[in-house]
């Protein structure tokens, strides 16, 4: 059933009170006043609550988040090098074990982070647009997006410039080159796999 709701991007109030292990009338008491967000289905009075709206309030009120989760993990991958994407994309699928996302810009990243919300952000330091501190910080300054495990990958081998991603908000740097071995480690490292 975990998987089922994983899926799914809007639901309903019965389903909505599975997830939470509460009554229907308790979610249609939090919709009607305003502590679950989402939309009425026109012309009915059929309340929906988009996934987003759901994790948000899930997060407010310490409801675990787990029956919401897959048995993969989510991986978004940013990096504005196509060749690079699509090697760590391929290496990632064929492991089996996670959904991937990918983008190329920050932009990307910030749009797709909400939409998928990863368990894992491998996220390329030198984007076109900005920079992947400016990524982190935004991401950091989000408190639904805490759990969100961010893989720093740059050229960079300063300890400076590496101390200041650490900063940001990144949780692990790799360096390019990297090897596959160090990227599957480092993912493993950071959803506990």
């Amino acid at each position: 059933m975990a998987d089922t709701f994983a899926e799914k991007s809007v639901f309903t109030t019965g389903e909505v009170a599975q997830i939470c292990s509460i009554s229907q009338q308790t979610v249609i008491r939090c919709f009607d006043s305003g502590r679950l967000k989402g939309f009425r289905v026109p012309g009915s009075k059929f309340r929906r609550i988009p996934k987003q709206n759901l994790v948000e309030f899930m997060n407010a009120n310490n409801i675990p988040l787990d029956k919401l989760e897959t048995s993969s993990k989510r991986v978004l991958i940013i990096d504005d090098d196509h060749a690079i994407v699509d090697m760590l994309s391929d290496l990632l699928q064929r492991e089996g074990r996670y959904d991937i996302k990918v983008g190329h810009t920050g932009f990307d990243a910030g749009l797709l982070t909400r939409e998928f919300m990863p368990d894992v952000i491998l996220l390329d330091f030198k984007l076109p647009d900005i920079d992947g501190t400016s990524v982190c910080r935004s991401i950091r300054s989000n408190p639904q997006l805490n759990h969100i495990r961010i893989i720093m990958i740059s050229g960079v081998a300063d300890p400076n410039e590496i101390d200041m991603l650490r900063a940001a908000g990144a949780d692990a740097f790799i360096k390019k080159p990297f090897s596959v071995d160090e990227v599957l480690s480092r993912i493993g490292e950071m959803i506990g796999r």
